[in-house]
């Protein structure tokens, strides 16, 4: 058989939108509205007229698009005034930014979903009682008053003083990092959950913020459990380390908290303030029993060989001062770690009887786990940022002097408490040597009671702060609508209460006291407050080292290696306290991640990683630009450029050939699906953006993953000219076009279209796939059986076999049985060929029946359009000898030929596609493939 029919060409281009498509009209009543953030939206019909839907704004023109109306530009500035009357003026941007809402529970027009920038209420707030005072407040807490002796007890100064210098620093630098975040911008709730999602993106903030939303819960928890041991073991009326009773009146002082919060916030704001002076003025009381120890009011211990008893009544021959003074030597006694185990008295020595034994085995980690969340509370004036004169001011400046103060507290702590006070007392974790009573109460002056009170009444007051900011962060979370589980926390009482999400907080807290252990708990909230700090610390780092445009801080005193570090010390801090629990902690995070991921949050907040995903891109394209000028055989992949046509209902028409495309997935190649519009650009420019994302919302829903593109030019045939020279960046450029046959190409203008495009493509060296009876190709998910037919009929790099493979491993033709068919004519030998081709495709691994179909020569004039129609003809007849009940037939696409001298083109494209009508007349689904003239398939490792 003569093979000049399928001689490959010099050049051929194909296009998949090769029919002419309805002109877009200026009038745009015909048309759809398309609702930009339903394109995303599988479900969506796109037959619905829909406005406009609520989209959050980043920009001056969003906000000054919401309103309706606008003072015409004057006559100072005609030269700027707009035809189109949609340019405004500067002033109109800044009084509708600054604008004060008249109801505070109603958003701006232009954002539906977020709270207004700027409400109508008074700000009045400074650094100091903003920022500074509510960060103090909430940075002092339980940890100081129950447990810091102990730890200086077992750790001693020198590595007490490590555990403080540890923590405070890694507060410190995060302080910096969530300085310049907070800075860059308004923060208008949320807080380091705001900061985290809006750099981080949806995933990451969501997962962070759910963690952080369980901290805060269980530190609710923490400070109610701290409460009761100091009601519990620290009065001589109820005595004793009973875990019922700390069950039984954790749960009834957490329901008299939440009763509160719920009835209303101002009554917890009014008690915080009470619970602050008690704060500060109980660490006055403190510092003054450092300086004033021993006197006359504070207790003796009866102390016997380096151990301390229980009994009250001590004898003359052991009793001994349990503060010393700053005058002693206790500081030199207490400076190196006696880490005691459970049941020592001291180090390596069981006690026994009256003597005070430790409760738990003490070590290093254990006691920072315990102490970190002595630390939190850094974001206080980050969630108030609203209420600021000066936020961009208030927060660096009140933020860091806050921790600045709390940690030189704690540093002087440390030295002093270990200066005056017998080491087996500070090692006396409930005080049972000195009467149950509190070791830095009983180390203070004037009197133990007003430290005890400032305790309690700081227990109290964090443990309320807690309660009511971890509602309000869960109902952000809930508003963001990044998991559906959630959106009922989204939901306000008639006050602006978040009732729904208190019930929740309580829940989890009641889960925490259950556990009656204020060392167990702590542990769990070191996590989860460390992991928050290390995605803050990670934000900064981020948006320092992309250096975005919008990356614009006013807080100047920041570096991304001190972010870095900041988040390497979160990091290690978390696996140093509890590695077990840093691993649990991970994988909720890394669980909730995915989760988002899952539901599909949909939201571009401009956050750092996709700016990150983007540099990386633009590096590697790069790269990849350098290093090579065309692709090696093994990294050949399809990457298609597939060419459709779009309705009035902006729907593709051939929405197989979109699934055809998918199914070609598994060669990791990347798709680009175009169309043409006919008309002026500047006229329909519209028109084109919400083509483009009809595009892209048909390929989500069909599951292709890959790009979008629509131009508008006046004619289809220079529409896929311009997409097959021009579509693509770089190496990320297609080598494969596809496109529909012209089914009605005898009745409409659309064989020169169609002719025209595989013209084109074949001048542009590219692969071309032309899949016939696209509507009869398995769209579902149903699995097609029977066989997959490939007639390879002349080389073309391998492009036939490489693409039946590839639609061999989509689970729609993954049943289907392989055939290679090989043509022999005249001279050539088939039984030769046969065991060629066997083995040619065990090289390749491809596993496929083999069979050589003989045909004899008998036409040779090419020119003769009589004689090439009978080739076809009896082509045909073999074709469908062999291949007619197969499930798919895929053959070489022919030479399309170039008119003669003299002749009609329109003639010439007619006489071709009837000769292919005639080639694969009588089968079913067609496949028609011609290389790009390069190999893509090999042999070789």
């Amino acid at each position: 058989m003569n093979q000049r029919m399928f001689n490959n060409p010099s050049s051929s281009t194909m296009n998949n939108g090769f029919e002419p498509l309805i002109p877009v009209s200026d009038d745009r009543d015909q048309y759809i509205e398309v609702e930009p953030s339903k394109i995303h939206d599988k479900n969506y019909d796109g037959n619905q007229s829909k406005s406009p839907g609520p989209n959050p704004y980043t920009t001056l023109s969003d906000i000054v698009n919401s309103q309706q109306a606008y003072d015409p530009v004057g006559d100072a500035l005609a030269l700027f005034q707009s035809g189109n009357g949609k340019q405004q003026k500067v002033s109109d941007v800044l009084s509708n930014l600054v604008r004060e809402n008249e109801d505070p529970d109603e958003p701006l027009s232009a954002e539906q979903g977020m709270q207004p920038l700027w409400q109508a209420r008074p700000v009045k707030l400074g650094t100091l009682q903003g920022v500074y005072l509510p960060t103090i407040q909430n940075i002092f807490g339980v940890i100081l008053y129950l447990r810091f002796a102990w730890i200086v007890g077992n750790a001693g100064v020198g590595e007490s003083l490590l555990i403080v210098g540890i923590c405070c620093t890694t507060t410190l630098l995060t302080a910096f990092s969530m300085s310049a975040i907070a800075t860059n911008g308004v923060v208008p709730g949320g807080g380091a959950y705001f900061m985290i999602s809006r750099a981080l993106g949806p995933e990451f903030g969501g997962a962070v913020g759910i963690l952080f939303y369980l901290g805060t819960s269980t530190a609710g928890a923490m400070y109610i459990l701290g409460a009761v041991e100091l009601l519990l073991t620290y009065t001589e009326s109820t005595g004793g380390d009973n875990l019922d009773k700390m069950r039984a009146f954790g749960t009834c002082l957490l329901l008299g908290m939440a009763f509160l919060v719920f009835i209303g916030v101002k009554y917890v704001n009014r008690f915080a303030s009470l619970c602050l002076v008690a704060v500060l003025l109980s660490i006055v009381c403190m510092f003054l029993g450092f300086f004033s120890s021993p006197y006359s009011g504070q207790s003796s211990v009866c102390l016997f060989n380096g151990t301390v008893l229980r009994s009250f009544n001590q004898t003359a021959s052991c009793e001994s001062d349990a503060f010393p003074g700053l005058h002693s030597s206790m500081l030199k006694e207490n400076f190196g770690s006696h880490y005691l185990q459970k049941g020592e008295s001291k180090l390596g020595v069981q006690g026994s009887g009256e003597e005070v034994v430790s409760q738990d085995d003490t070590s290093f980690t254990m006691l920072l786990a315990i102490f970190f969340p002595s630390c939190t509370g850094i974001m206080a004036g980050s969630n108030r940022s609203g209420d600021l004169k000066d936020a961009s001011a208030s927060i660096p400046r009140g933020t860091i002097m806050a921790i600045l103060t709390t940690s030189s507290v704690y540093l002087l702590c440390v030295i002093f408490i270990g200066g005056i006070t017998e080491g087996a007392v500070l090692r006396d974790k409930l005080g049972e040597s000195i009467g149950g009573r509190l070791v830095m109460a009983e180390a203070s002056w004037p009197s133990q009671w007003i430290v005890f009170v400032g305790a309690l009444l700081s227990c109290i007051g964090a443990g309320l702060q807690s309660l009511t900011g971890a509602p309000r962060l869960l109902r952000a979370i809930a508003q963001d609508d990044l998991l559906p589980i959630l959106r009922v926390f989204g939901k306000s009482s008639a006050s602006g209460e978040p009732v729904r999400a208190l019930i929740l907080t309580v829940l989890i807290a009641e889960g925490a006291v259950l556990i009656a252990s204020l060392d167990l708990v702590a542990p769990i909230i070191t996590m989860f407050f460390l992991m928050c700090y290390a995605f803050v610390n990670l934000a900064c780092a981020l948006q320092s080292l992309l250096k975005s445009p919008s990356w614009r801080p006013t807080y100047q005193f920041y570096h991304w290696t001190l972010s870095a570090l900041g988040m390497v010390l979160c990091a290690l801090l978390m696996l140093i306290s509890s590695w077990i629990y840093a691993v649990v902690a991970f994988f909720l995070a890394a669980l909730l991640y995915y989760l988002i991921q899952y539901n599909g949050a949909v939201k571009e907040w401009g956050d750092g990683l996709r700016g990150l995903s983007l540099q990386a891109a633009k590096f590697s394209l790069l790269r990849l630009e350098d290093n090579t000028n065309s692709t090696h055989t093994k990294n050949w992949r399809p990457q298609l450029l597939v060419l459709t046509s779009l309705n009035r209902d902006w729907d593709p028409k051939d929405k197989e050939l979109l699934d055809f495309s998918g199914q070609l997935k598994g060669g990791k190649g990347f798709t680009m699906v175009a169309s043409v519009l006919v008309g002026k650009y500047q006229n329909q420019a519209r028109d084109v953006k919400v083509a483009k994302l009809a595009l892209k919302r048909y390929m989500l829903k069909s599951e292709l993953e890959g790009f979008a593109d629509t131009i508008m030019c006046p004619c289809v045939e220079d529409g896929f000219d311009y997409l097959i020279q021009s579509s693509g960046l770089g190496v990320l450029k297609h080598n494969t076009v596809v496109i529909g046959w012209p089914d009605s190409w005898q009745e409409k203008n659309t064989a020169s279209i169609f002719l025209k495009a595989i013209r084109v493509t074949t001048a542009a060296e590219l692969a071309i796939v032309v899949p016939k009876n696209i509507r009869a190709f398995p769209a579902g998910s149903d699995p097609m059986s029977g066989t997959v037919d490939v007639w390879w009929i002349v080389h073309d790099g391998g492009m036939l076999l490489l693409v039946a493979f590839l639609l061999k491993k989509h689970k729609i033709w993954a049943k289907c049985r392989l055939r290679v068919f090989c043509i022999a004519e005249g001279d050539d030998n088939s039984i030769q060929m046969e065991r060629d081709l066997v083995l040619f495709l065990k090289l390749l691994r491809i596993r496929a029946d083999v069979k050589i179909v003989e045909l004899e020569c008998t036409i040779s004039d090419r020119t003769n359009h009589v004689r090439l129609m009978q080739t076809a003809t009896k082509m045909n007849s073999v074709l469908r000898e062999h291949s007619m009940e197969a499930s798919l037939v895929m053959l070489s696409l022919p030479e399309v030929p170039s008119p003669e001298p003299g002749q009609d083109e329109a003639k010439t494209n007619v006489k071709y596609l009837e000769l292919l009508e005639e080639l694969i007349a009588g089968l079913n689904r067609v496949i028609m493939i011609r290389g790009g003239g390069s190999e893509v398939i090999t042999i070789f490792n």
